[in-house]
């Protein structure tokens, strides 16, 4: 039998990968609390309906790269590909309705099926954060702040960049989105194929083409501000000015657009130059229709996501996992006691590890080679004297210690 592999697009989180992945993770779990937010956790896969209701029946997620299958009672389930749907479809069914706002972070596995790259997988991972009951433009700002502020926390600043726009209200997009399609159909011999598909389907993903002879067209395409009603214009200028409040700067990009009707508003994308083609590391928006198609009322919200794989990259280093005390009965005699130390620096909040195989000379040397920070070493001798002896690796120094007081001795050196 050939020797197994991960899955193509999936990839094992050990070692500096694990350590700088649980730094993300960490570092966002720690500044959404500072916002007021709570952590969910919803199941990996849901209802198909779910995601095929929300994201768009002819979007590229739904069409090409969700991982959907019939269980055995003849349900059809989908592995999810993105957190918002599943956080709104939890705040529906537990209740939530009427108890607004309501500040939820997440993180955890997505799966799409798309071809794999630098930063990007078939199983990869998110940090998220949606705010649901998001009534005004200070809301919106607020929830940008916060990304900005987990990007510094994490060493980004310098990294990225935050690019903004505005997606109006449905009557603006409306308005802009007869104008777009009138444009692209008196050109659409000079469109891709690909664009040509989504003329009737999906014409503001056009804005999206990479295509050079579709970005040829953009330049002279209808643009968005010409069609904004006074709300939306507004709102624009109200989010603009928030952020500035909130000492968070941005650039505006009229090309940054969300494909389905129930997005409005702010849409934003934190974006950097060191990940080559993939340069979004978190991006998010205002939604305001898709707590209603779960069965809920209509509920003004924003929320973003960012790639936890795709930071990690970006991070210098991830913090060192504290360096551990070894301990090592010198003999049989001495294991209960070795056990004893062992299991109260642990209670006292120290990693400590107990060292019993091959001889002493060995375990001492392997000790000395792993890194540790402290040795414990419980001798016959000593421990007559209900003592051990702790060596410190570092300074290279050693003492003895009372057994009963050795948590207290490295609690003090803390």
């Amino acid at each position: 039998m050939s020797q197994l592999q991960p899955v193509r697009g999936t990839h094992d989180l050990i070692g500096d990968t694990a350590r700088r992945h649980a730094h993300v993770v960490e570092t966002a779990r720690e500044i959404t609390r500072r916002y007021g937010y709570e952590e969910w956790s919803t199941p990996i896969f849901e209802d198909t309906r779910v995601f095929s209701r929300t994201l768009g029946d002819t979007s590229d997620v739904v069409t090409k790269e969700m991982y959907t299958f019939e269980d055995r009672g003849g349900d059809s389930l989908t592995l999810r590909p993105e957190g918002t749907a599943a956080i709104c479809r939890a705040f529906v069914t537990n209740g939530l309705t009427q108890a607004l706002p309501q500040r939820v972070f997440y993180q955890g596995p997505m799966f799409r099926y798309e071809r794999p790259q630098k930063g990007r997988f078939r199983q990869f991972h998110q940090i998220g954060a949606e705010l649901l009951g998001a009534t005004d433009a200070l809301m919106d700002a607020e929830t940008i702040a916060m990304a900005h502020a987990i990007l510094k926390a994490l060493g980004l600043g310098d990294a990225v960049k935050l690019e903004i726009n505005t997606l109006g209200d449905l009557e603006s997009r409306q308005a802009w989105r007869e104008a777009l399609v009138a444009y692209f159909k008196a050109h659409e011999s000079a469109l891709s194929d690909e664009s040509r598909a989504r003329l009737e389907a999906n014409p503001l993903r056009i804005l999206d083409s990479k295509s050079p002879q579709d970005r040829a067209l953009l330049e002279e395409a209808p643009k968005f501000g010409a069609y904004l009603n006074e709300f939306s214009r507004n709102f624009w200028d109200d989010l603009r000015r928030k952020l500035d409040l909130f000492g968070v700067s941005f650039v505006e990009n009229p090309h940054i657009v969300r494909g389905l009707d129930y997005y409005s508003h702010t849409a934003f994308e934190f974006v950097t130059d060191r990940l080559g083609a993939q340069g979004t590391v978190l991006a998010g928006g205002r939604y305001e229709g898709l707590v209603a198609q779960m069965g809920g009322p209509a509920t003004l919200a924003i929320g973003w996501a960012g790639g936890i794989e795709r930071l990690a990259l970006l991070i210098d280093s991830a913090p060192e996992q504290a360096r551990s005390i070894a301990v090592l009965p010198t003999g049989d005699s001495t294991l209960p006691a070795s056990v004893t130390a062992v299991q109260a620096l642990r209670q006292a909040g120290f990693a400590a590890e107990l060292e019993t195989r091959s001889s002493l000379k060995k375990r001492m040397e392997r000790v000395v080679k792993s890194g540790a920070a402290h040795m414990v070493l419980v001798g016959e001798d000593e421990l007559a004297r209900g003592a051990v002896t702790v060596r410190d690796l570092g300074r290279r120094e050693q003492v003895e210690i009372a057994l009963a007081s050795l948590a207290d001795h490295f609690l003090k050196a803390v």
